[in-house]
């Protein structure tokens, strides 16, 4: 197998993750319900350049930590099937940074929309 098979076939692998993910695992799906929520606001808020860009951020830090804490907590039921204090540890530390990336991107969205949406709701009121 030459280079370039390898890398679509690595591609072909990665890709496979990636829809099993959103298939497969229920908090990918809310994260993906999520964004797409945020995307539907900035196209009807009409958001800068600059916000599109930190918004992608936002999305992307949310679905890589939990295709991270998706993955680990995997690994950790594979080698470690009986209940484990370490093991358990593992998967709430995992579990925690999925929470700070979504709870810090909730925090950048309300920054963004908020204002965007109190000048929609005062326009509509006057």
């Amino acid at each position: 197998m030459n280079y370039w098979e390898k890398r679509k076939k690595a591609f072909g692998f990665a890709l496979q993750g990636i829809l099993g993910f959103f298939k497969e695992e229920s908090h990918a799906q809310i994260h993906l319900f999520m964004a797409v929520v945020v995307i539907l606001a900035g196209i009807i808020f009409d958001i800068s350049s600059f916000e599109w860009m930190i918004c992608g951020l936002c999305i992307s830090m949310v679905v890589i930590s939990e295709m991270f804490n998706s993955s680990l907590e995997n690994l950790v039921n594979l080698v470690s099937p009986q209940k484990n204090k370490l093991a358990g540890k593992a998967k709430d530390l995992a579990a925690g940074a999925v929470l700070i990336a979504s709870c810090i991107s909730a925090l950048i969205g309300f920054f963004i929309f908020l204002p965007k949406i109190w000048k929609a709701l005062e326009r509509y009121v006057n």
